[in-house]
């Protein structure tokens, strides 16, 4: 138990020692602390096993913190220390272009930016680990906090602007979140997840209606296309991959502590997030920033998440895939339009662009890699996928209206996919140059890519799906 604490202390410390070395060893000593507990974790994972790591007891009604190392924090913390990786080294290059275009001086910028950069990823880290929901909600504050103050130092576009209503959207969701755990404080004399015994209407409400903002859902989207389109791309790729989908996984939590709530308002939520994901699903042939696609992309992405925990013990293991997959193949593609910006000085109109597997390929190639994983196309996600229509006929039977309308989504997912591709990267090249493409821009999209491929082969796939179906021995 105590290698766990020692493997979540090493990315917690590099993120205060980064900011003394250079811009380059800095970005490696990032990558090695998260790519460290990235490889205990997955061993925790592949022996599914579980236990708990006590903290320190708190009076009443806070009550005990704790880390929960089961299979489900297991595999979002896998996610979280692969995806930050990447994502460290490819910021690289690409803050560098970023902080020469914003005329700052690239070596004490770097220093700012890292040190943000490790915050916001540890402490999403932390956050699936927390057995205390105050605990978890301080995590979930820093990472809110951290992503801020990168969005408003480093973003594009009327920057400031954008940060502050990404601030204010997501810390409504926080207080929302927060409201309904004091409520469940006071019911239960305790936070902690293991002792907590029900959990009442009003604060279930609040803490749904929470991360249905945080996610989003439809009507609180409103906010993340303006949010991932303007951060940094490296931001864009971890806000957009791991910070909504953390909404899952918090709504997950909450089920498995009291189901009640989304099995009796499982058919109103089912049809919310269906008309979610296809409204998004068909806004993402509107846009013409390609970011700002990608957003749209998530919104719809995020539906799946909804559609699952609506589905029992099948859902639930389908909500951990659908975010393994989203944040795989999401990371992949906001770096895929990063390194467009970064090579062609800032181009992100989809109308300006076409051909471009011409003149990047690897980059284009990556981009197939990002959408077949989020379509579930010989990718992780089609595990997801499976175990969601495996849900709907365990809850739903053989009701042929519900699964003609999540077949839909997972079609029009992997549609709107390769239309993006096709205007993007295929066909009649427009006369751009062949750029010289820094490895770090490309290669850790490949890592990625790989590896939501190796996902569904032995010892991998076994190991994930063996320990989620410990699942199925929670849920009633």
């Amino acid at each position: 138990m105590i290698e766990l604490v020692i493997l979540l202390l090493i990315p917690l410390v590099v993120t205060f020692v980064a900011p003394f070395f250079n811009s380059r060893n800095a970005t490696y000593l990032s990558f090695v602390s998260f790519m460290v507990p990235f490889f205990g974790i997955l061993y925790y994972l592949m022996a599914g096993t579980s236990f708990e790591i006590p903290i320190t007891k708190v009076s009443a009604p806070i009550g005990e913190f704790y880390l929960l190392a089961d299979p489900i924090a297991n595999a979002f913390g896998l996610t979280v220390c692969i995806v930050s990786a990447m994502v460290s080294i490819y910021s690289l290059p690409y803050m560098k272009h970023r902080f020469e275009e914003m005329e700052y001086e690239v070596e004490s910028e770097f220093k700012k930016y890292i040190f943000l950069y490790n915050l916001y990823a540890v402490s999403m880290l932390w956050l699936v680990y927390c057995g205390n929901l105050i605990l978890l909600y301080i995590f979930l504050e820093l990472s809110l906090l951290a992503s801020f103050a990168l969005i408003y130092l480093y973003g594009y576009g009327n920057r400031q602007w954008v940060a502050v209503l990404y601030f204010v959207w997501t810390h409504i969701a926080g207080v929302l979140a927060l409201i309904g755990f004091l409520i469940i404080a006071y019911e239960n004399s305790t936070l902690a997840l293991k002792n907590i015994a029900a959990i009442s209407y009003t604060a279930w409400l609040l803490i749904f209606l929470g991360m249905l903002v945080k996610l989003p859902g439809l009507g609180p989207h409103i906010w993340l296309p303006w949010a991932h389109a303007e951060a940094p791309t490296p931001v864009s790729a971890l806000l957009s991959p791991l910070t909504v989908g953390l909404a899952g996984f918090i709504l997950l939590r909450i089920y498995l502590t009291d189901p009640w709530f989304i099995d009796m308002y499982r058919t109103p939520i089912l049809i919310y997030a269906l008309i979610s994901s296809i409204y998004a699903g068909f806004s993402v042939f509107k846009q013409k920033d390609y970011k700002k696609l990608l957003a749209y992309s998530t919104v719809s992405q995020m539906g799946y998440c909804l559609i699952a925990i609506c589905l029992g013990s099948y859902g639930a293991i389908a909500l951990v895939i659908q975010y393994i997959s989203h944040a795989f193949g999401k990371s992949i593609l906001f770096m895929t339009a990063g390194a467009i910006i970064a090579v062609y000085h800032g181009l992100r109109d989809v109308e300006k662009m076409g051909g471009l597997h011409e003149y990047i390929p690897t980059i284009s190639n990556a981009a197939l890699l990002g959408f077949m994983t989020l379509g579930g196309i010989l990718t992780i996600g089609m595990f997801g996928e499976f175990f969601i229509l495996k849900g709907i006929v365990d809850i739903y039977e053989f009701n042929i209206w519900v699964i003609v309308a999540v077949v839909f989504v997972f079609i029009l997912s992997g549609f709107y996919g390769f239309y993006t591709l096709k205007i993007i990267f295929y066909g009649t090249p427009k006369g751009f140059k062949t750029p010289k493409i820094d490895r770090m821009l490309d290669v850790p999209l490949y890592v990625i890519g790989l590896l939501s491929i190796a996902f569904i082969f032995p010892p991998l796939a076994t190991g994930l799906l063996n320990a989620l179906k410990v699942i199925l021995g929670v849920l009633p």
